[in-house]
């Protein structure tokens, strides 16, 4: 599968931002995606994950939970990422990925078990 992250950009704090994540090749559905996020000189962390089927099988990184939804549309094989309430503490580039969802509840939050990344998009939070 090959993922193509959008939506990033420049916003105030408190503001928000969609971000999308469009893939195409083998069937979107079968699954597992997630938002990572690196912030400059930090490491790559975990910010949502969403199991291949969706609904209410989302997992968050407690620093976003509350203020990010994640979400996605199989028909249209697009992931997404609302973000509301934006911090500074939340600029980094945004990566979508995926993984191969045995269960139906996969949804994991370790980077290294995903196999497919797309190319990051960047998201600054002015305060």
């Amino acid at each position: 599968v090959q993922l193509q992250a959008s939506g990033g950009g420049l916003v105030q704090a408190g503001g928000s931002l969609r971000l999308s994540c469009a893939a195409s090749g083998r069937a979107f559905n079968v699954y597992a995606m997630g938002w990572f996020r690196q912030a400059p000189g930090k490491e790559r962390e975990f910010a949502a994950s969403i199991s291949r089927s969706g609904g209410l099988n989302t997992y968050y990184a407690d620093s976003v939970k509350g203020r990010f939804t994640i979400s996605r549309a199989n028909a249209k094989n697009t992931l997404y990422l609302q973000m509301n309430s934006l911090k500074p503490e939340d600029t980094a580039i945004y990566y979508c990925a995926a993984v191969y969802a045995r269960t139906g509840f996969y949804a994991p939050s370790l980077a290294q078990e995903y196999g497919y990344w797309g190319q990051g998009t960047q998201v600054t939070v002015s305060s």
